[in-house]
C-alpha cells in the first residue's frame, strides 16, 4: 500500500499534498494578508476545522 507502480505514476497522493490542496481551496489563505503571524495561524486553524467538519459530515 502506498507504493506506486511504474505503469501508473502519480496515483498515490501523500497526506501532506492532499491537505495542502484542501487548504488551497480557502481564498483567505492564498496570500498572507495578515500582518501578524498569530492572525494567519488563526485563519489556518479555522480552515482546518472547516475541512474536518466537511469530512465528518459526509
Amino acid at each position: 500500500k502506498g507504493i506506486e507502480s511504474s505503469q501508473r505514476p502519480g496515483r498515490h497522493r501523500w497526506t501532506i499534498e492532499r491537505t495542502m490542496s484542501w487548504l488551497a481551496g480557502c481564498r483567505r489563505l492564498h496570500r498572507p494578508y495578515e500582518r501578524k503571524a498569530e492572525h494567519f495561524l488563526a485563519f489556518t486553524s479555522i480552515a482546518c476545522t472547516f475541512i474536518c467538519y466537511r469530512r465528518l459530515t459526509k
